[in-house]
């Protein structure tokens, strides 16, 4: 039998009889509460950095690949479509799909107000499953007849501001020599919270910027390229930059917008501050729960101290004590706070100024590695922690003892 460990059972039972069960209590409390805190922060800052990159990353897909010229205006040369290329990078296990693209600048024009946009230009191997998210009235363009679509999509900011609703027409200027002017009608309106793009994107179909730009059909602005794992973005990025030759350009969408991306890792910043700091308030009420208890029980230290137990038995037994307790902590804290991220992903219960914060609701991202690892490492270092302070027993004697009481 461990008799540490029966020890240790016997004064957990008989902890709610004595003075320490107050401080036992709010030392369980402490760790439950730092725990919950932990998860929540985790679960809040990844899903704030996966929705805001799932967003930029629907307007501009993970990689593209332009002329070298793409980086100084919104408008570039024509490239020409190369099954050849296409054929080596879809190879690539980590390329999920490749879709053609063109921009171009224009001005909308309705009876009574005017916006500079940015048109995209799209074709029918363009994926719509983040628009579909993100749709709020009407429909998506159709690009699946023969003749080029008149439709297009705008923002609801957009049009806020140009007070259009789906079925509207309106003209686009295009500002070259001599002026084109393209007619549209309004499909579908869609709002992603993301600003700085809802203010600025239009999509149409890409026909009309070969037709506007003198172009041929198999001649595009670029290619954007999706991965299967965001996580890989780095080494994709590098596999195609080698692939596409001399006379060709490509960008991760980290590399298109720095500043975005740069403001989302310094959000792992402010997570290691909270859950540094909710560790060390777990850590100093074990610890101060530990010594309680130690003191406590001067009297039965020395007891079994004359009767030969050691110093590391004794130890034992506090450990396995306090284990019990960072156990007890763990177990609240995941209940607590695994439970607010179900709530609030499902319900939405706390909401954000989607202006400043480019999101509607607080968003969750609870992932299970990083809750176990959260877990692990909390039981690790507590309890590494709660070796100090069982090294008082080693100070504590039979005669000490009896002069204790």
């Amino acid at each position: 039998m461990n008799l540490e460990l029966f020890i240790a059972k016997r004064i957990t039972l008989n902890s709610s009889k004595s003075f320490s069960n107050l401080i036992v209590k709010i030392a369980i409390s402490a760790v439950a509460l730092s725990i919950a805190v932990m998860i929540c922060s985790i679960a809040i800052v990844n899903g704030f950095q996966s929705e805001i990159r799932d967003k930029v990353v629907g307007f501009g897909s993970h990689i593209q690949i332009s002329n070298f010229d793409h980086n100084n205006s919104f408008e570039s040369s024509p490239i020409n479509w190369d099954d050849e290329l296409i054929s080596k990078l879809s190879a690539h296990p980590d390329i999920k799909h490749i879709e053609s693209y063109a921009t171009k600048a224009g001005i909308i024009k309705t009876d009574n107000e005017i916006e500079g946009v940015l048109l995209k230009g799209i074709g029918k191997d363009f994926d719509f499953d983040f628009f579909k998210q993100n749709m709020v009235d009407g429909k998506l363009i159709n690009l699946s007849g023969p003749s080029k679509s008149k439709d297009i999509m705008v923002s609801t900011t957009i049009a806020s501001k140009l007070n259009l609703k789906t079925g509207d027409k309106l003209l686009m200027y295009f500002i070259q020599d001599p002026p084109r002017i393209r007619p549209f009608t309004v499909s579908g309106i869609y709002e992603t919270g993301f600003e700085d793009f809802d203010k600025l994107f239009v999509f149409a179909d890409i026909a009309h910027i070969q037709k506007l730009n003198s172009w041929e059909d198999n001649q595009i602005g670029g290619y954007e390229i999706l991965i299967n794992q965001y996580e890989r973005i780095e080494e994709v990025g590098d596999f195609v930059y080698a692939s596409i030759g001399h006379t060709l350009d490509s960008r991760t969408i980290k590399e298109i917008y720095p500043q975005i991306f740069d403001w989302l890792t310094l959000q792992d910043t402010n997570v290691i501050i909270i859950i540094s700091l909710m560790a060390i308030v777990s850590i100093i009420n074990m610890i101060t729960a530990l010594l309680i208890l130690i003191l406590e029980r001067t009297n039965m230290i020395g007891t079994l101290k004359s009767l030969g137990a050691n110093n590391w038995s004794i130890r034992k037994i506090f450990i396995y004590n306090a284990m019990y307790l960072i156990g007890k902590g763990l177990l609240w804290g995941n209940l607590i706070g695994v439970g607010f991220c179900i709530l609030q992903k499902q319900f939405g219960i706390f909401t954000l100024p989607q202006e400043s914060y480019y999101l509607s609701v607080v968003p969750i991202n609870l992932n299970l590695t990083y809750l176990l690892l959260l877990n692990l490492s909390t039981i690790i270092i507590c309890s590494l922690m709660m070796v100090i302070p069982s090294y008082l027993v080693s100070r504590i004697t039979p005669i000490k003892a009896i002069r204790f009481n």
